[in-house]
Order: C-alpha cells, then structure tokens, then sequence
C-alpha cells in the first residue's frame, strides 16, 4: 500500500489530536493549529484525490489488527477524496472570512473552546466522509451534533442557547431513528460493515425475506438523516441557528454539518442498502416530493423576513430541497446533480454568510432592509462578493448555482415521470431566488436614506477581503470548470456501487 493510501486516517487522527492540544492553549495558539490542521487536511485530501484518480480505483484501509468483518475500516475513493478536499476549502475560508468576530463575539477565555469545536468538526466530517463501518458513523454523527450545539451556543446569548437546544432536541430525534434503523438492519443482516452488510441485504432482496423489516429501515435511516439535514418539513432549527451563529459558524454549520449528514446518507444508499433497492421501496419519492416542497416553502419564507439573516438561512432550505429532489429523481444523473449542489451550496452560502458580515458593520450592525442601503459601497469588497453570492443562487450563468440548475433540469429529462415536477419546481424557485436575492443586492446599491460614518471598506478586515475573494473564485472554479469535477463524481459514484 502506497504511503497516501495513510492519509484519509492520518487527516481524521490529526484533527482530534488538535481538539485535545486546544484545550491547554490560550485562544491564539488554538487559532494557529487549528488553522494549520484544516491546511494540513486540505493537502492530504488533495494527495488522496489526486492518487484515486490516477488509480482509478477506490480502496480500503483497516485499523487494528482484525479483518473485516470483525475490525474497523475507513474507504477512501474519488468521490471521498473529492467531498473531503472541498470540505477543507470551505471550513478553512470560512474560518479567516470570521476570523475577527470569532474574537469579539466569544469571551477571552473561551476562544481556545470555539477551536476545540471546530476540530472536533472536521474530525467528525471526516470521518462521516471516509467511513467503511455503520456504527462507527453513528458516533460521529453524535460527535458532530454536539460540536455543532456548542458552536451555536459559544455567544453565550439567548438566542443562542435557544437555537442550540432547538437544534439539540431535533438532532436527537434524527439520532434515534438513525440508530434504530442501524440496530434493526444488524440484527437482519448480522454486519456493520457496509461491504458485508450490502452483500446481506443483497441476498434478502433475492430471497424476498424480511421485506417490511428492510423497508422500515430503508425509511428511518432516510428520515433520520433528514431530520438531521434540515430537509422541509423538518427544518424548524435552521433559521434561528445560522442566523444568531457566529459569521464563521453560521457558513460552517450551513456549508458544511448538514452536508455531512447527506453525503452520510448517500453512501448508505449506494453502499449499503443498494440504490435499486431504495429506488423500488418508493421511499425515494417521499424525498423527492419533501425536496421539492422544500425548495418552494424555503423560498417563500426566505421573501417574508425583513431581517436578511433569517432570510439567507431559509434560503438553505430551498438549497436543501434541491439535493433532495436530485436524490429523488432515483437516476445517476439526479445523484451527480445532488452531489454538486452539495458542493455549490456549500461555496456559496458561507460566502453570504461571510459577506454579509461586512454590510452589517458598516450598518450599524443592523440586519435589515432599509438599514442596508448603500452597505455595498461602505463596504466594496463585501458587497461584491454578497452579489456575486446573490447571482451564483439564482442560476446566473458562469456561476456554480447556474450549473447546478442546469444539471438538475438535465436529469429531470431522463426521469419522465417525474420530469414535469423537477421543471416546473425549478422554474418557480428559481424566481422566488431571483425576488429575494436580488431585491438585497438591490437594497445594498441604493441610496441610503442616512450617513453611516466613515467609509468602512478601507477599514475591513483584511481575512475578510482575502476569504471572499478566494470564496469568489471557488464558485468561478466551479461555474467554468465545473465538467472536470462532474466526471470525479461521475467516476466517484460508479466506485459506490
């Protein structure tokens, strides 16, 4: 085995042992190795993307002494490898674009705290991401849930404490049906593993037993991670939760956590219970016919908030509603499309998050309509990337979201039955993004109706200049180039099944 083959291990090892170090480091020192850490992983990602694409193959890695089915092992693919080296982007750019509110929005002593969480994240995304056993899964998803309540709550304000325990008792509810459908598909399978326990449920498929058990499991672990996701109609959690975060937990937990959980769940799809398999349960369409909704319902609260937060946070449960419906499309091209929206929401909306910061600074720290106008020339660099971020949601052409939509519409094509829905959805959705979306970026170049004082955009955060112009380039990236990394998740998913 080739010494990159270490690295998807070495990645999720170093950001646990970075959460540990953290908590006997002042608050400065936790910045620096965190930072370096989320650096050093996006390197090995990278190493371990480039390997499997030259390999062409897909591989796994066992710890301890103990084969399969009895030891632990982690796999590491094209699409892995890919999702992981993504994740690292973005949780690195969001980390510097919030990098200076992290330190006046948390106390003094209880910075190191923040950085603990966020190693804690990544290790627990990670470990979602390259996995190769349920249960081991199962304690991540714990691990992550917990990080993401105290990333919510690290203010230490009521709003926060309020959404962290919303977040918490929803998260639990979504843990349990998880963990349900993990105990019942063991005890009709015998393995955790998902190699072994694909082969199992392949031959109960085949043998025509255990069909009612199978779908009750096929429906729970669905819904759980569902749940878990903030996918319509259990999305209750989310407007409170990105919207009173931290800048750099606010794009984190919308980027990255509910990604996590979703990508979780398409593994166990294909690797696990067998995609045919899903797709003849009719569970899909539940998730299609949910996202769907989803991308309206989101949509249409996004128009009704007079504060922009609370605006941008549904605005992701449309997003989320769009990966859903790929997902329900039950066809390979509905899954690709799904897999890149994952990674077009993930870009865009931390840079929202991120950019719109910078317009509530030169605003009195207000949040509204109104007492935006004319934030965009207060503060240049933010207001551009905001746009840019507004535009790349809509569809603008070039940019990531429009080439997300594209593919969408494109597999609508190749799924008939369900082809008029996915069209007609994007059609409507797509102006109601247009309507809320714009009238901000509207709103930020008007006149504005009073003086704010001094012209903030010279006095912005450098991180913060710097993080959105990279986060500009990431939804370039994937907007020009995007047929490169469509033919990675193409070639990701074929090494699924």
């Amino acid at each position: 085995m080739d010494f990159v083959c270490n690295f998807p291990f070495f990645s999720i090892i170093l950001a646990m042992f970075c959460g540990i170090l953290s908590s006997v480091l002042k608050g400065p020192w936790a910045k620096r190795l965190c930072l370096f850490m989320v650096t050093a992983v996006l390197v090995m990602s990278s190493a371990v993307l480039a390997y499997t694409m030259k390999t062409g193959t897909s591989y796994t890695y066992s710890m301890g002494h103990f084969p399969a089915p009895w030891g632990n092992e982690i796999r590491a693919g094209v699409l892995e490898a890919l999702t992981a080296t993504g994740f690292s982007v973005i949780m690195l750019l969001s980390l510097l674009g919030g990098m200076s509110h992290i330190f006046t929005d948390v106390e003094e002593t209880k910075t190191n705290l923040f950085f603990i969480l966020v190693d804690l994240l990544m290790s627990s995304l990670l470990a979602l991401i390259y996995t190769n056993d349920l249960f081991t899964a199962y304690v991540f998803v714990e691990i992550n849930t917990i990080a993401a309540c105290g990333l919510i709550m690290i203010k230490q304000d009521g709003h926060g404490i309020v959404a962290a325990i919303r977040y918490m008792v929803m998260s639990l509810l979504g843990s349990g049906m998880f963990l349900i459908s993990l105990s019942m598909l063991y005890d009709i399978t015998g393995h955790l593993l998902m190699e072994p326990a694909k082969e199992a449920v392949g031959a109960i498929v085949a043998s025509g037993s255990y069909e009612v058990p199978l779908l009750v499991v096929i429906a729970l672990m669905s819904v759980g991670l569902a749940i878990k996701s903030g996918l319509y109609p259990f999305h209750s959690w989310i407007p409170e939760t990105y919207g009173y975060a931290t800048p750099a937990a606010s794009a984190i937990l919308s980027s990255l956590v509910s990604k996590g959980y979703i990508f979780l769940l398409i593994k166990v799809f294909y690797r696990v219970l067998g995609y045919e398999n899903v797709v003849s349960s009719k569970v899909i369409n539940a998730l299609f016919v949910f996202g769907l909704v989803g991308m309206i319902v989101g949509s249409v609260k996004a128009i009704k908030q007079t504060d922009t937060r609370k605006m941008i946070a549904y605005s992701s449960v449309a997003q989320i509603g769009y990966i859903y419906m790929g997902i329900g499309l039950g066809t390979k091209a509905g899954m690709a499309a799904a897999v890149f929206h994952i990674f077009t929401h993930a870009a865009t909306k931390s840079l929202l998050f991120i950019s719109a910061v910078g317009l509530y600074e030169v605003s009195d720290g207000k949040a509204d309509y109104r007492s935006l106008r004319g934030s965009g020339y207060r503060n240049r660099a933010a207001g551009i990337a905001f746009a840019v971020g507004a535009l790349s949601m809509v569809g603008f052409p070039m940019l990531s979201g429009f080439i997300s939509k594209l593919m969408f519409a494109t597999a609508a094509v190749q799924s008939p039955h369900k082809m008029v829905a996915t069209i007609l959805g994007l059609a409507v959705s797509t102006i109601l993004n247009a309507i809320y979306f714009l009238r901000l970026v509207i709103s930020i170049y008007s006149p504005a109706e009073r003086e704010y004082g001094a012209d903030m955009s010279h006095q912005a955060s450098r991180k913060l200049k710097v993080a959105s112009l990279l986060f500009i380039i990431v939804n370039l990236v994937l907007g020009l180039f995007s047929q490169p990394i469509v033919n990675a998740i193409d070639a990701g998913l074929s090494m699924f099944v």
